[in-house]
């Protein structure tokens, strides 16, 4: 399954301001090839967290996509703490967690793996989207769903929408911490484009060989 992380972040690699407040860290320009790339994969995934902050509806809003032919909308939510007003939930979408499925709204609700710290496992999320046959995902947010899956090695490419401001150490990360004590266990990505989309910059790259 080829799986992308998308980051939409400040200069210094943040997603929110301390408070949240993150709408809109990037030009209306970057979001439009967001929403591009939402179109190019099998399915969107968030984590509760970006539910419960922004609640976003995780579709696909551009020319030519029809509405029965969005990707799968895809919520990690350990606890279930996803409401039935969530927008993602009346849409109908796939909510993974480690909890006993309970009824939400029009959501699809599967219990998975959990692994040592509770949250389903990234193999676990994959192998519930592979018997799908989801064959891509875009993982949008947040940093703690972007540092698990760039951990367990699952990220092929990574599309970086940085915009030109600074919101210091304080702002939210766009990858939590990955608990690294070398240089040499940092995930290593070839960057294969970069182009300017208003006044950000779009950034691609591929995960090494």
């Amino acid at each position: 399954m080829l799986v992308t992380l998308k980051l939409a972040t400040s200069l210094d690699g943040r997603i929110a301001t301390a408070t949240g407040e993150s709408k809109w860290i990037t030009s209306e320009a970057a979001r439009t090839k967001g929403h591009e790339l939402r179109a190019a994969h099998d399915a969107i995934l968030v984590g509760v967290e970006t539910v419960l902050a922004d609640d976003p509806a995780l579709t696909v809003r551009v020319d030519g996509v029809e509405a029965d032919r969005q990707p799968l909308r895809v919520i990690l939510d350990s606890r279930l703490r996803t409401t039935s007003l969530a927008e993602a939930a009346r849409l109908g979408s796939l909510i993974l967690t480690t909890e006993e499925p309970r009824p939400i709204r029009r959501a699809q609700v599967e219990r998975i793996e959990a692994g040592d710290d509770g949250r389903p496992t990234v193999s676990a999320v994959l192998a519930a989207l592979e018997k799908r046959g989801i064959r891509s995902v875009l993982i949008e947010g947040g940093g703690e769903v972007a540092a698990s899956f760039l951990k367990a090695g699952a990220v092929d490419r990574i599309e970086w929408f940085r915009a030109p401001i600074l919101l210091g150490g304080e702002g939210r990360p766009g990858v939590a911490g990955l608990d690294l004590s070398a240089l040499a266990d940092a995930p290593r990505f070839d960057r294969v484009a970069v182009e300017a989309l208003g006044p950000d910059l779009w950034e691609r790259y591929q995960k090494v060989a």
